[in-house]
């Protein structure tokens, strides 16, 4: 779990906009894609893990529904931060 919160931090150091930024579109989007991506693995292991399950499929939304704000108020940074993190939109 502790290999987790280091990729989470450093997402936070990496995406921040000034030093005390955590809330950020751009911090909660890199956060919830290390989250969902480690998520992803678990369930490759445990198939029948339904209760996991159902949490990735709420980070997904929430990361949808960031990326949608972020789409509707600022175009530059939705595209910078959908390049830096690979994501298909």
């Amino acid at each position: 779990m502790e290999i987790l919160t280091e990729k989470r931090k450093q997402a936070r150091e990496q995406y921040r906009i000034h030093d005390t930024d955590s809330g950020s579109p751009e911090v909660q989007i890199a956060v919830l894609t290390t989250r969902i991506s480690h998520l992803t693995e678990h369930l490759r292991d445990h198939v029948k893990d339904h209760s996991s399950r159902r949490g990735l499929i709420i980070m997904v939304s929430k990361r949808n529904a960031l990326l949608k704000y972020l789409r509707e108020n600022s175009l530059e940074r939705y595209h910078k931060i959908i390049t830096s993190l690979g994501l298909r939109k």
